[in-house]
């Protein structure tokens, strides 16, 4: 059987999950941002590793500009 607060939970889970800020979406949650990292700390644990590839993946075309010719 399935409670309103499940919705909830899902819909705070696809908020943090699209990349949404965790401070915002603790604010449009009710929430303090200690709660939302103690309940949603997984969530949260696969956006830092998303993030991680974007910095890394950036990082990597910045070093691919650099090593380009000149005029290239």
């Amino acid at each position: 059987m399935q409670r309103p607060y499940d919705l909830r939970h899902a819909g705070i889970s696809f908020w943090l999950a699209s990349g949404v800020d965790s401070a915002e979406c603790a604010r449009r949650a009710g929430q303090s941002i200690q709660v939302l990292f103690r309940y949603y700390a997984k969530i949260l644990a696969e956006a830092r590793h998303q993030a991680n590839r974007l910095i890394e993946d950036s990082m990597q075309r910045w070093d691919d500009c650099e090593d380009a010719p000149a005029g290239a």
